[in-house]
């Protein structure tokens, strides 16, 4: 699979997403191999209906879920990218997980999830 193209949630993920991690290791494992970093990137705008909803939940306070759930939504879809990539690598392992968001233009984000392909087996 192209890491342009967007992951079908349908399709099951190289390896387990417990096997993901900001650490410089996996407990439990030792690290075989090292295949570079990899990444999942997410472009994702907001919609009108969105940002009326999101802007009538600000007169309130508190969490604006709109914009909440949108977060977390582009957050989990660059992950799951991210651990495609790995997989397309031979990885079964990403270490130093991390991720990043920077403002493409009014209204429009991109969302990062980038990490260290690596290749372990259990101790």
């Amino acid at each position: 699979m192209s890491t342009n193209q967007p992951h079908n949630p349908a399709a099951p993920l190289p390896f387990a997403e417990s096997m993901v991690t900001t650490a410089l290791e996996l407990p439990g494992y030792r690290i075989v191999g090292n295949f570079g970093v990899v990444r999942g990137i997410v472009v994702r705008s907001r919609s009108v209906f969105g940002t009326i909803g999101a802007s009538l939940q600000t007169l309130v306070g508190g969490d604006i879920t709109l914009y909440t759930d949108l977060c977390e939504k582009t957050r989990e879809d660059a992950f799951q990218r991210m651990i495609v990539h790995a997989g397309e690598r031979g990885a079964n392992a990403i270490v130093s997980a991390r991720y990043d968001a920077n403002d493409i233009m009014q209204g429009v984000t991109e969302v990062l999830a980038y990490g260290t392909a690596v290749l372990v087996e259990r101790l």
